[in-house]
């Protein structure tokens, strides 16, 4: 449950691998991840490394929270007591937001591939908040990005491309790694622009691939 969306794989019904959205998405730019690196790099620190250390956390927190909704003891004995105390904070956010709000899963963090658009994703979670039919995805960042956007547009294709409708409410839930990184609990809205960016991007990334191959 830990590294699903690291290390799937994503396969059409033909046995066709098939990119993920993350990966059609990285061929976005990232200035504030540029600026970031060169703080921490002013203070004498390896972006690298820091980063990796924030998504194991992340990834933490994604697996305690799919563990508190399925009524399972997360397995943490591989964890260390400084990446416990760290997932701490953000899941002490998860759980006023869930004494506050009813939740329904019907799925979650289950791979599902597109034949029609060709590429994968793991939404974090599809069921029902408060009595409505939502896709909620949980962000231990800092901040919510435009690619986050992007990255839930897509998700909500391959939900109702796999008959999960209707999708009534799309939401972001940031639970910040640190008290001041604060919490949001955000609508995403009408997503057809942004299904239209992640489409753009989906292009873009098969014809360089095209391109790479030609040489």
């Amino acid at each position: 449950m830990t590294d699903t969306k690291i290390h799937t794989v994503y396969r059409r019904a033909d046995g066709t691998r098939v990119p993920s959205v993350t990966t059609y998405l990285g061929i976005l730019g990232k200035p504030a991840l540029l600026y970031w690196a060169w703080e921490l790099g002013v203070q004498g620190l390896d972006y690298r490394k820091v980063k990796e250390q924030a998504g194991d956390i992340g990834t933490l927190v994604h697996y305690m929270i799919l563990c508190k909704l399925r009524g399972v003891e997360p397995e943490l004995d591989d964890y260390t007591p400084n990446d416990l105390a760290a997932a701490f904070v953000p899941m002490d956010k998860f759980h006023k937001w869930q004494e506050e709000n009813e939740l329904e899963p019907i799925l979650m963090e289950t791979p599902l591939v597109s034949d029609v658009h060709s590429f994968g994703g793991t939404p974090d979670f599809y069921g029902k908040v408060n009595g409505k039919l939502t896709l909620l995805d949980f962000k231990t960042s800092k901040y919510i990005y435009d690619d986050n956007f992007y990255q839930l547009a897509a998700y909500k294709v391959l939900l109702e491309e796999h008959g999960y409708m209707p999708i009534e409410d799309v939401r972001i839930l940031r639970l910040g790694k640190s008290k001041d990184e604060g919490f949001e609990d955000r609508a995403a809205g009408n997503l057809e622009s942004h299904w239209e960016v992640f489409k753009a991007c989906q292009k873009i990334y098969e014809l360089q691939r095209l391109i790479k191959k030609d040489k």
